[in-house]
């Protein structure tokens, strides 16, 4: 054991030896309503002590409950957009506070604890309620989308409950995990295999636990120093999500519902029946060798897009209760989701349920937190398959076919035996009517936090916290006999497949927390030691798979009934927060990981941070200067790991037991045999070590606030395929730690009150972030000639075919193509390109007649939120830009010749309009003429909203209308310029979303 660690594990359980002391207190808790000068109740507003880091917040109607000591006096009250104020703890009730925009007094929430704005010394961005996107939104990722600087949020498509790609300050690593850990209400989530956390199955995206109505604020850690405190878990930054509480009171209702109406945004530009009859008779007149194909079209004018997409209904209802029972702040919260997808069969129903209770007990010595939430799904998963084929299929031909073997859908047959042409593209309709794709999914997360404060020692509290996140989905994906999708060139057996899995995770905390003004020597000292016990297990069913007539299909038998797996983690943490004078604040911590995912010369990391803070303001010589409000430097180091992604028992050899379809023959006996899989016992986790430079400013009493951050990441330790002696592992190529990264930016966010009076006030908050990564090591040693990176970026077409390459010295998935060479008239010259290397032969990649082109990741990412209020009106909208990102345009790839509308295996093939433009006859897979510039303007949101206020003596209205996915500004010729790593391939459209909705508080 290191001394490192023998000195965190020391200091740890020193402070909780603190424990046996005993305690005595005579604390309060008061409590409060505050409102805007319209007497509009502000949810998300801050209170706190002074001097201490103790604090709350309002919840959804302005209410708060908050414990004070007998010396406590005054409360400091704040909130994003207001003036803060101090008001007499006995002088607590009603609150008004004026509009504004500082905001240094917030309370944020940090790992492990809470501090005021003012006081951070990382990179922290935080997102109330009230700021959060709005209309037909799914789950909580959707929330912050052009909020943060720094901050990508990329929707995966617009399949209902679809999940979204979040990237913070751009990747993390290249083949392991770049999604962030997130932690709900102090609770780090479980992750999975899948690079995001613990999905269920039955559900499409993981995130969809939770209903976004029932979340009060969201906290981002940037900088590796803030997210230190995670370890092995952070390297791609922290996401805590924090609920709504129960408060004081009277109970008070909160009703909102709305309904939206989706539909398809853009279609693919293909040829329409009349464009395809014309170019396939022009091809014929050229070749009359194809007459086949003009004989094969049909008499129709199908737009087989139109027909498989459709105007999708989302209602959306959510009611809250939040008041005292007896001694007991509560919330109870009932959500109820059904949306439709605008691909037809496409189907979301979803219940949530959320209870909070906050009881104070022992005259306040003991404050317990109970959080839980429950969801259950129900949804019909749509085949996705028609997505891409319905763009392909061609157009002259009608979706129906009299007397059709085929559950009457037109299917491509041979003309003469009538059987199945098994290898056409297949009907559009029929993928989505003949499959039945339904799954269930029930999700429980709950947390009880327990803080205790020690008798006879002010300041020391002990805190427990256990969690659990249980999981349960399964479906069944039924396919009739008659469906073409299952079929090889007669009706065949159809399908009925079950799948289940089963996940539980489970973790405990142990906490002290220690927190001392020193008045003599101008300081205050915080505290923190912890102990925390994590263990995920995942548990697969496997089934028999059966046929539409209940047969059991051949070697569906499973070897085993399930594929049980877990992992186990524990950790040990330290942190200092010291404050003096008010002005310098250094942060230190230390994470010791230990992860049963490898072997015991890995198991244990050691995570280290510090960080200091000076707010300039404070100084003398700034005194004078009225104009500025408040001026602070922040400067932090730290280090991260990354573990999420791995597989559980990648150190150790694995045999398994082959499938009974493949079992081998002894005699008149059949065998199962074991299959070894390839181990790494060296395996650990990636790690990130982070440099942050950072500056918050205040203006003019807080009309302007902003932020400017550097920072610089090195990343070692990455995932890449290294080759093996022969006979030394189970194969010859094995995932090791052998690459390198670097990361830097800048990012700057501003907030501005543009104008501000009694009747008309409006409100800016703009960001920009600039970032750029490098490969800087790729193989252990040094790469051949020959080597020319590590291919990545699969495209549809051909076999094995990738677009995209790991280099040396060049971004992460850069496009790796050949240089296309134009005519005098600007048209591309099929077959023909640039030899790079003059040897008379273009060779396809890699090769040293490609090169590396551009990134599909944008190097600089922009959101905007501009807030217009006039008297009880309110116009809001969000916008967000990518600069210098790259896609490559698979579709027109894919479509845009005429080799494959004429194809030689006997069918017909619509074409995408560029083949008007490229005039391609064969796949030019690999000509740059296909990366195309996406950079983009998109309007992601606008609201209009209208506050009728008291309609009775004890209700007040909210109306609103709001539009989702606008429109897009952008040079792309494709369908949507946001792919998340680059490759467009017949994406899930995302839906232009209108919704009408309205909030009553009663």
């Amino acid at each position: 054991m290191s001394k490192m660690r023998l000195l965190v594990r020391a200091g740890v359980l020193c402070l909780l030896v603190l424990l046996g002391m005993p305690a005595f207190s005579q604390n309060t808790v008061v409590t409060g309503k505050i409102t805007d000068s319209a007497g509009k109740p502000l949810a998300g507003a801050s209170i706190s002590i002074p001097g201490t880091s103790r604090g709350t917040t309002t919840d959804a109607n302005g209410v708060y409950h908050l414990t004070v000591a007998p010396g406590d006096r005054t409360l400091l009250v704040s909130a994003v957009g207001y003036g803060a104020r101090r008001v007499p703890v006995g002088g607590s009730g009603l609150i008004i506070l004026s509009a504004t925009i500082s905001n240094l007094n917030e309370v944020v929430v940090i790992g492990y604890g809470t501090m005021l704005k003012k006081d951070l010394t990382g990179a922290v961005a935080s997102v109330n309620a009230k700021d959060f996107q709005h209309g037909a939104i799914t789950s909580i990722d959707q929330l912050i989308a052009g909020k943060i600087a720094g901050v990508s949020v990329t929707s995966n498509g617009g399949q209902p409950g679809s999940s979204s790609t979040i990237r913070i300050r751009g990747l993390s690593s290249i083949n392991g995990n770049n999604d962030p850990l997130y932690v709900l209400d102090g609770m780090e989530l479980p992750a999975g295999t899948n690079n995001q956390i613990t999905t269920t199955a039955g559900i499409s995206n993981p995130l969809d636990f939770l209903n976004p109505d029932d979340v009060a604020n969201i906290t981002v850690l940037k900088d590796a120093a803030s997210a230190a405190i995670y370890g092995s878990r952070a390297s791609a930054g922290v996401i805590m999500i924090n609920t709504k509480r129960g408060a004081s009171g009277s109970p008070i209702f909160n009703f909102n519902t709305s309904v939206t109406a989706g539909t398809i945004a853009k279609y693919l530009p293909v040829l329409s029946a009349g464009q395809f009859r014309n170019y396939v008779n022009s091809q014929v007149a050229a070749n009359p060798a194809d007459s086949t194909f003009a004989d094969m079209m049909g008499g129709a004018n199908t737009n087989w897009q139109k027909l498989i997409y459709q105007t999708a209904i989302t209602n959306n209802d959510n009611i809250s209760v939040s008041g005292t029972a007896g001694a007991v702040p509560y919330r109870v919260s009932l959500g109820y989701h059904d949306e439709q997808g605008i691909l037809k069969t496409d189907n979301l129903q979803r219940g949530t349920v959320g209870i909070h209770l906050s009881p104070r007990l022992l005259d306040d010595h003991l404050k317990i937190d109970l959080n839980l939430n429950g969801t259950w799904t129900a949804s019909r998963f749509a085949n996705t398959s028609a997505v891409g084929s319905a763009p392909t299929f061609d157009p002259t031909q009608s979706p129906y076919q009299k007397g059709s073997a085929w559950g009457g859908y037109f299917e491509w047959t041979n003309r003469t035996t009538g059987a199945l042409n098994a290898l056409a593209t297949k009907n559009p309709l029929a993928l989505l009517e003949q499959d039945n794709n339904s799954g269930n999914a029930g999700v429980s997360i709950g947390n009880l936090h327990v803080d205790y404060q020690i008798p006879h020692v002010s300041g020391l509290h002990a805190i427990a916290d256990v969690g659990y996140d249980a999981s349960t989905g399964y479906g069944t994906n039924k396919v009739p006999a008659n469906a073409a999708q299952q079929a090889s060139n007669s009706p065949g057996p159809g399908l009925n497949s079950k799948y289940k899995t089963n996940t539980t995770y489970v973790v405990g905390t142990y906490q002290l927390n220690y927190i001392k003004d020193v008045k003599s020597i101008k300081s205050n000292i915080n505290l923190t030691g912890v102990y925390t016990y994590a263990n995920t297990a995942t548990t697969q069913y496997n089934y028999l798979s059966y046929d539409a007539h209940h047969d059991t299909l051949s070697g569906s038998v499973p070897v085993y009934p399930t594929n049980p797996a877990d992992y186990t983690m524990i950790s040990y943490i330290g942190r200092l927060i010291y404050t003096f004078d008010q002005k310098y604040i250094l942060t230190a911590s230390i994470r010791e990981d230990g992860s049963s995912k490898f072997g015991p010369s890995n198991r244990w990391g050691t995570f280290p941070a510090v960080a200091a803070a000076w707010r300039i303001k404070q100084e003398k010589f700034l005194s004078g200067v009225n104009w500025l409000t408040d001026l602070k430097l922040r400067a932090s180091y730290g280090v991260t790991g990354n573990q999420d992604g791995i597989p559980n028992y990648e150190f150790v050899p694995v045999y398994s037991l082959s499938v009974n379809s493949s079992q081998y023959k002894f005699g008149s006996t059949f065998y199962n045999t074991y299959t070894p899989a390839a181990f790494n016992a060296n395996i650990k986790w990636e790690q990130t070590t982070s440099t942050n430079v950072g500056l918050d400013f205040s203006l003019f009493q807080g009309r302007i606030i902003g932020s400017v951050d550097y920072y610089n990441k090195s990343i070692s330790d990455l995932f890449f395929p290294a080759s093996v002696p022969a006979g030394t592992n189970f194969t010859n190529n094995l995932t090791a730690n052998i690459g390198t990264m670097t990361d830097h930016g800048v990012e700057l966010a501003l907030s501005v009150n543009v104008i501000k009076t009694r009747k008309f006030t409006w409100d800016v908050d703009y960001n920009i972030a600039y970032n750029k990564n490098t490969i800087t090591k790729l193989t252990v040693g040094q790469p051949g000639s020959n080597f020319y990176g590590i291919q990545a970026g699969a495209i549809s077409g051909g076999t094995g075919n990738m677009i995209q390459i790991q280099t040396v010295g060049y971004d992460p998935y850069s496009f790796f193509v050949l240089q296309q060479v134009y005519g005098k008239n600007g048209q591309p010259l099929e077959g023909v390109f640039v030899d790079r290397n003059r040897d008379g032969v273009i060779t396809p990649p890699p090769s040293a007649d490609a090169y590396r082109d551009h990134s599909p990741f944008a190097p600089v990412i922009m959101g905007l939120t501009s807030t217009f209020g006039y008297q009880k009106w309110s116009l809001k909208f969000v916008a967000r830009a990518n600069i210098g990102n790259y896609i490559y345009n698979n579709v027109s790839a894919d479509l845009g010749v005429t080799e494959y509308m004429l194809n030689p295996l006997n069918y017909l093939t619509n074409a995408s309009t560029d083949i008007y433009k490229s005039h391609f006859y064969a796949p030019q897979y690999y000509s740059d003429y296909y990366v195309q510039n996406a950079s983009f303007l998109r309007m992601d949101n606008i609201e209009i909203g209208y506050n009728l206020g008291r309609i009775s003596r004890s209700a007040s209205l909210r109306l609103s209308a709001n539009c989702q996915n606008v429109f897009v500004i952008t040079k792309y010729t494709g369908q949507d310029p946001e792919v998340s790593y680059g490759v467009d391939n017949n994406i899930y459209p995302r839906p232009r979303n209108y919704t009408i909705g309205a909030s009553l508080n009663f």
